[in-house]
């Protein structure tokens, strides 16, 4: 094996959505960094490896208007315009694009972390190797994040950890059982099937099992619904679904083979005689292993109230406490799922993403620093990417500041908590408050206004509206000639940058789903309500000036750099929409970059 030195800002393990929103975030904030993943392609449970699609803060819309905002949106207005038609393959290939378009952002696809040098407290170094290129790189950075799920790099550098169920006992949470024990959330194996114009046969192999009606009892399928399969295939909760994953494998295959062959030969589905299989999964998606400990164990209390008290907010989430019985599919008495709902999003805290005990460690995903009964809701991929970028964006801080997220927190915790909203990160009871932002201070004019939807409300600091009311958008009825909005200053500025925030539709679901029921409730391409095209110009003393035209957007931030000039005032035309008989704008910022 040869062996290649890397010398970084950030480093991030691990490729899932976590992970390639840390890593990107990171990138964007100026911090060189790499991006190891142990597969081929980037995702997660997400990639077409495994086939889950994204859920978050939403919860299927019972929050509606709390769709995530920042890279999670980006991404997903992406995938819902270059793959209106679902293949799982091109949104593997959406999020490496993306990644490969960061100049500062270096990628090591198959490649795993399997040690760390760590000295007082901090990781020094830490090995990751790929064996079809046969290489070992040895890298050296300022901040490290953990995206790899099962705690990976920080096991190496001899991070805390948590397993299992805590007893009531420990945190006083109401959903937490009498007496704790050592058992999780288990793995799922997903699989495709597609509808022919001709019966298909199905002859399962010999090992499959055998499915009887008592398997059935809790786990219905609609007639009809075979097209995608089935998140309730599950087991692992009683094993360790790290060590035992092979057998855990095999054991989900054939629950997957015998529970095709109960649809097609048993005589209790015979609309099913024309269905055949499209894919089975090889590799099964884990739930949950380890927790990381972190400054802040997040409980149940935080995410019902608590949160409201936290001053470290840096995401949200807002997915129901989602318990599964521990056996999953062999429970069969059981009910496969126990949902308690959570009444509104709430808050991530920043020091449930940085390492307690290892000073240079943040992490992000599933493995972040909760109890058993709040990672039930902060588990799924929206809230993990969003987690991401907020932990790539701390490590991109501290690397510049030569800070570790500790010092980051007593420190700086408003400036990230602003540059995250910035990149259109949601955080719930955090509003724009950046100095540099010389918007703030404009009078604001439009062509018209719809009621409620006033111009000055592009200033407010909010982006996004409160379900049910028009309270921070400009809103304005599309016209043959288009509608301007315009700021206005006393005295000219120096800006270099200009930053509009569109509405992409957050009241709707939007996700990458094989479910054609999950898909029914989402517009796959561009989202009706997104300006689709508009021009930008500035007064300055040497006339107007162009600052941008652009047709054909669609995603809900647009950011346009120019060189540095004095504007007196700035307006953005809207030409059209794609579809929506109403423009509407949520912000404008303006700044000089430093």
């Amino acid at each position: 094996m040869r062996i290649i030195d890397i010398d970084v800002d950030v480093m991030v393990a691990g490729g899932g959505m976590a992970g390639v929103c840390a890593a990107i975030s990171a990138a964007r904030n100026g911090a060189r960094t790499l991006l190891v993943q142990d597969r081929s392609r980037l995702g997660g449970n997400a990639s077409s490896e495994i086939g889950m699609h994204i859920v978050g803060a939403d919860c299927h819309g019972t929050h509606p208007g709390w769709r995530e905002g920042g890279l999670i949106d980006e991404i997903r207005l992406e995938d819902a315009v270059r793959n209106p038609h679902r293949a799982f393959e091109l949104f593997d290939l959406t999020l490496y694009d993306l990644c490969k378009r960061e100049a500062l952002l270096d990628l090591k696809l198959d490649t795993s972390v399997y040690r760390a040098e760590v000295a007082d407290d901090r990781i020094t170094r830490v090995w990751a190797r790929c064996d079809k290129t046969e290489t070992i790189y040895r890298v050296t950075a300022r901040a490290f994040c953990d995206c790899t799920g099962d705690c990976r790099l920080a096991l190496e550098a001899g991070a805390n950890y948590r397993t299992g169920r805590e007893p009531r006992s420990t945190y006083d949470e109401s959903l937490a059982l009498e007496k704790g024990d050592s058992h999780s959330q288990g793995s799922t194996i997903l699989f495709t099937a597609r509808k022919h114009d001709e019966p298909i046969a199905f002859v399962a192999p010999p090992w499959a099992r055998t499915i009887t009606e008592n398997d059935m009892l809790f786990r219905k399928i609609p007639r009809g619904h075979y097209e995608y399969g089935y998140w309730w295939i599950e087991l692992g909760g009683t094993r360790d679904v790290i060590h035992d994953n092979e057998e855990l494998r095999f054991e989900l295959l054939r629950i997957i083979m015998g529970l095709w062959d109960w649809i097609k030969n048993s005589g209790e589905r015979p609309d099913s005689a024309n269905w055949a299989l499209q894919r089975v999964g090889m590799l099964p998606g884990k739930r949950e292993s380890r927790r990381l400990t972190g400054a802040h164990i997040q409980t149940q209390q935080d995410l019902t109230d608590g949160w409201r008290d936290r001053d470290d907010g840096v995401a949200i989430g807002g997915w129901a406490f989602d318990e599964h019985p521990p056996g999953g599919f062999d429970d069969w008495d059981q009910p496969p799922f126990y949902s308690r709902p959570i009444k509104e999003p709430y808050n991530i805290a920043f020091e449930a993403l940085y390492s307690a005990n290892i000073v240079n460690l943040l992490m992000a995903g599933r493995n972040i620093s909760n109890s058993h009964v709040a990672f039930t809701s902060t588990r799924v991929m929206a809230t993990c990417a969003c987690c991401g970028q907020a932990a790539g964006t701390a490590a991109a801080m501290c690397a510049d500041k030569g800070i570790y997220p500790m010092g980051l927190r007593s420190s700086a915790i408003a400036e990230l908590q602003q540059t995250l909203l910035r990149d259109d990160q949601s955080i719930r009871g955090v509003s724009n408050a950046d100095p540099d932002d010389v918007a703030r201070k404009a009078m604001v004019f439009a062509s018209s206004a719809l009621e409620g939807a006033e111009p000055v409300h592009v200033i407010d600091g909010e982006v996004r509206d409160v379900p049910g009311e028009w309270s921070h958008r400009w809103g304005a009825k599309v016209s043959k000639g288009g509608e301007w909005i315009e700021l206005r200053w006393d005295t000219p500025q120096l800006i270099d940058e200009v930053q509009i925030t569109f509405d992409s539709a957050f009241h709707r679901q939007l996700t990458l789903s094989a479910s054609d029921a999950v898909t029914a409730t989402m517009i796959r391409g561009p989202q009706p309500e997104t300006v689709k095209d508009y021009n930008i110009t500035a007064v300055t003393d040497q006339g107007t000036l162009t600052v941008a035209e652009v047709r054909g957007n669609y995603q809900r931030q647009r950011r346009h750099n120019f060189d540095e000039v004095q504007v007196k005032s700035l307006r953005l035309h809207v030409l059209s929409t794609w579809g929506s008989e109403q423009i509407r704008v949520f912000e404008i910022r303006c700044r000089k970059r430093n």
